[in-house]
């Protein structure tokens, strides 16, 4: 029977493969992490530098074990756009740091007694439409 991956979760693709792949990433990547912070009206090379600090030491973290990028959100346009408005943009950037730290915390805590409690708390009946929401939003 075919499978309909193209590329199983342990394997790794062709040379070919692997530079369009990189360069899709790279495109969705880029747009993403030069956009949010256009809209807020923060520099763009700051979010370049924090993504990039970001991602190596979550990669560091996880030993590679979860691949991931870590970049600007769509979901904290709005939260950044009243911390620059009270505070400037020095205030969304301190906002955003404080943001980061309390992440952080919460990942310790969950790596400590299990996702049982926030699933409790956030349940997928519950973040689900949210995630809807920012995406059609």
């Amino acid at each position: 029977m075919a499978s309909n991956h193209e590329i199983g979760i342990q394997e790794k693709p062709r040379l070919d493969k692997w530079i369009v792949l990189s360069i899709q990433h790279l495109f969705a990547m880029f747009g993403a992490t030069i956009l949010v912070p256009f809209l807020v009206d923060l520099s763009p090379s700051v979010a370049l530098l924090s993504s990039g600090l970001g991602t190596i030491a979550y990669l560091l973290i996880t030993r590679g074990q979860v691949p991931a990028y870590l970049g600007s959100s769509f979901a904290f346009i709005a939260p950044i756009i009243s911390a620059t408005a009270i505070g400037g943009p020095e205030g969304a950037m301190v906002g955003s740091f404080f943001a980061g730290i309390v992440y952080g915390i919460v990942a310790l805590v969950i790596k400590a007694i299990g996702v049982k409690w926030i699933m409790n708390i956030l349940p997928p009946i519950v973040v689900g439409p949210v995630i809807m929401v920012i995406g059609l939003g």
